[in-house]
């Protein structure tokens, strides 16, 4: 499984300012003097902070991208919560931005706990952890879990795809649904088809289109693939990437978002997302850290809808067309089904079939 950097390749940001190119010697004096900020207790009172535990969030996108976004809400919400002391930076596009950045915090800021994602930096983010085994580090990964200290996770959202893909095939009425995603990989393979069996239950004769743009973060080429879906019959669409909500209110099509409820986006158009909530994850790791009982681990199950770990946002009423009740109250069934076991909902991380990837 990889995860890429932003197309955009800029430098990385510390706590939200974009700083320009920076060198090892830059980034170590920003950590030194405090650039990244910290939030959640009062820096001012020495007893608040020293109680909690810091966290340092290291991210390879801009926030904007919506994964390593949850991510980073999961720990500010834990920061505003006074769980935790939270400091980040992002955009760390190379590998070696990513092992120069994390080297710099681990010898200035001495965190106790570092998450972040590691799918584009994996050998270096691993030789890291390797050669600090006291700091604990919590990274999105596409391999396992290595000891002692780096434990792994990814965004397990098959059940809210699922629930989606129900809503889709119910709200077509050309029968063809476009979905536009990253690339097809295990992690996004996995969404992508259970959203298609999802439009499956409620529509088993629609076709469903899936388009990848070969980036995680390029709005542009999502919108423009967007655009091609629209030209070829999809009437409703889903945005496992960020630009495919502005394709569909222009175009006045139902969307469904990603990764965080993205309604706010486009009123009028966006049914629902899939939502992704760090925060049990989060929660678990601070509390390991905290009675000192950190070992590497796969935290899978904390992304999982059972244990809160994703939803499908509530539905939006406020659509410029109708959503059949009849179909709501397929989705809630299914949903029921899904939180009392009664229902798994399939994990098949094969390409879709059928699916085009840009740019090959």
């Amino acid at each position: 499984m990889t995860r890429g950097p932003s197309a955009h390749g800029a430098s990385p940001r510390w706590s939200r300012r974009v700083l320009g190119a920076l060198g090892t010697a830059a980034i170590a004096a920003l950590v030194l003097s405090g650039c990244g900020g910290a939030t959640g207790a009062d820096p001012s009172s020495d007893s608040a902070a020293s109680d909690l535990p810091l966290v340092f969030g290291a991210f390879a996108t801009p926030l904007e991208e919506p994964w390593d976004g949850a991510i980073h809400a999961a720990l500010q919400g834990a920061a505003d919560d006074g769980l935790i002391r939270y400091e980040h930076v992002d955009n760390l596009a190379t590998a070696d931005d990513m092992e120069r950045a994390l080297r710099d915090i681990i010898g200035s800021e001495d965190p106790d706990l570092i998450m972040g994602d590691a799918f584009a930096a994996e050998d270096a983010v691993r030789a890291v952890a390797a050669d600090f085994p006291d700091t604990a580090f919590a990274f999105g990964s596409g391999g396992a879990e290595q000891a002692p200290n780096f434990s792994v996770f990814d965004n397990w959202m098959q059940d809210p795809a699922y629930l989606a893909g129900m809503l889709a095939g119910g709200l077509t009425t050309t029968g063809t649904i476009g979905v536009i995603g990253a690339m097809p990989i295990p992690e996004v393979n996995r969404i992508v088809n259970a959203f298609i069996a999802g439009v499956a239950e409620t529509n088993a004769g629609a076709t469903v289109t899936v388009s990848f743009i070969n980036s995680f973060f390029d709005p542009a080429t999502a919108k423009q693939a967007a655009e091609a879906a629209i030209a070829g019959g999809a009437d409703v669409l889903f945005a496992e990437r960020d630009g495919v909500i502005a394709a569909a209110e222009e175009h006045e099509l139902p969307v469904f978002g990603m990764m965080v409820d993205q309604q706010e986006q486009s009123p009028d158009y966006v049914v629902s997302s899939l939502v992704w909530s760090m925060r049990p994850t989060v929660e678990a790791v601070v509390a390991d850290v905290v009675a000192d009982k950190f070992a590497a681990s796969n935290l899978a199950e904390f992304s999982f809808m059972i244990n809160g770990g994703s939803f499908l946002a509530p539905l939006n009423t406020g659509t410029v067309f109708t959503i059949p009740s009849e179909l709501t109250t397929l989705v809630d069934e299914r949903q029921g089904a899904i939180m009392d076991g009664s229902f798994v909902t399939i994990v098949n991380e094969d390409a879709p079939a059928g699916s085009t990837t840009l740019g090959e």
